[in-house]
C-alpha cells in the first residue's frame, strides 16, 4: 500500500492486522519493509503492525533529497498522521533506531515505548574513508571509492556484489533462505540514497557531546518512553562500543531503558528471532 505525503513523497507499507498493540517498524539501511518479513509471519496477534519503506527506500519515492535523519522523522510524522495512529510501540533495526529516536524526540506524544534492534548510536553512524579518517563532508563522501562501487553495483543491478558484502558482513552468522535473499538483494539495489543516507547518519547526534564531526543537539533528553537495546554480540555492523553510547547518553537523560544484548549478528530477526520476540514480549508486558 502507499500513503501520499503532504510534502509530495509516496510512502510505501505493509499492514498486519491484528490486535489493540499498534508497533510501527523502521528498516535500516540497504534494506526495506521486506526485511521484516520473519517478524511480520510469526509475532503475536495482539499486534497490529505497520512497516514502512523509508524515503529513497524500497518501493517508496525518492523525488526530494534527505540531508537529515529529522527529515526520515518528518516523513514518518506525515505517515502517521494520514492513518491517524495516535499512540504507538516504535521498533528500529540499524540505521532505523536512528530514525526511531529522532521521531521519539521530535513527537513524545506519539510514542509508548521504544525498541531498538543493533541501532545506530545516538551520536550516528561514523563515516571513514580508505584510510579509517573520519569522513566530515559531502564531497568527501560522494568520492569516497567504496561507496562509488556501492553506486555502481545499484546503477547496474549488480546483485553479486551486494550478496558477497551481505554475507560477510550482515549474514555472517546465518543466512536467509534462498526465496528471501533474492527479496533483500532487491531492496538492497532498490535504495536511491546512498551518499544521502551515509551523510545523514555520519552527521545524526542527539547527544550532548561531540562525535567528531559535529555537536550533539541534546536531542535525546526530549525522549520520554521507555526503550529496550537489542544488540546481536557477534554483530559486525553495529559495535558494541556505538551500543555503549546509547545507554550512557540514555542514562546522562534519566531515560528509562533495558539492554538485552544476544546471541546474533547483525541479522538479528535472521539469527535469532526467539529471542527478539521473547525480549519484545516481556518488555511490552505481552504474554506472547
Amino acid at each position: 500500500m502507499n500513503i501520499a505525503l503532504e510534502n509530495g513523497e509516496n510512502l510505501f507499507y505493509v499492514k498486519k492486522g491484528g490486535g489493540e498493540h499498534v508497533l510501527l517498524l523502521i528498516h535500516g539501511n540497504m534494506a526495506s519493509s521486506a526485511q521484516w518479513d520473519l517478524l511480520l509471519e510469526e509475532i503475536d496477534p495482539a499486534f497490529t503492525v505497520y512497516a514502512v519503506d523509508l524515503r529513497g527506500y524500497g518501493q517508496s519515492s525518492y523525488d526530494q533529497p534527505i540531508n537529515s535523519i529529522k527529515d526520515f522523522s518528518e516523513d514518518i510524522k506525515q505517515f502517521v498522521d494520514q492513518l491517524d495512529l495516535q499512540k504507538f510501540y516504535i521498533m528500529g533495526w540499524s540505521n532505523g533506531g536512528g530514525v526511531a529516536m529522532q521521531f521519539a524526540s521530535d513527537y513524545p506524544d506519539h510514542i509508548q515505548k521504544i525498541l531498538l534492534l543493533s541501532s545506530m548510536s545516538t551520536r550516528g553512524y561514523p563515516a571513514f574513508n580508505t584510510d579509517r579518517e573520519r569522513i566530515h563532508f559531502r564531497e568527501q563522501l560522494i568520492e569516497d571509492p567504496g561507496l562509488n562501487r556501492m553506486l555502481d553495483a545499484q546503477r547496474t543491478n549488480n546483485q553479486a556484489f551486494f550478496r558477497a558484502a551481505m554475507d560477510q558482513v550482515l549474514y555472517s552468522v546465518n543466512q536467509p533462505n534462498e526465496e528471501r535473499y533474492r527479496k533483500y538483494l532487491t531492496s538492497a539495489t532498490q535504495q536511491r540514497n546512498i551518499i544521502d543516507a551515509a551523510y545523514a547518519a555520519n552527521r545524526f547526534n542527539i547527544s550532548t557531546v561531540s562525535n567528531g564531526v559535529i555537536d550533539g543537539t541534546g536531542e535525546v533528553s526530549n525522549i520520554q518512553a521507555p526503550i529496550l537495546v537489542i544488540w546481536g554480540e557477534n554483530d559486525l555492523i553495529v559495535s558494541e562500543e556505538m551500543t555503549m553510547e546509547i545507554m550512557e547518553d540514555l542514562k546522562e537523560a534519566g531515560i528509562d531503558f533495558h539492554y538485552a544484548p544476544i546471541s546474533a549478528g547483525h541479522a538479528l530477526l535472521i539469527d535469532n528471532l526467539e529471542a527478539v520476540l521473547q525480549e519484545t514480549y516481556r518488555f511490552l508486558n505481552i504474554k506472547g
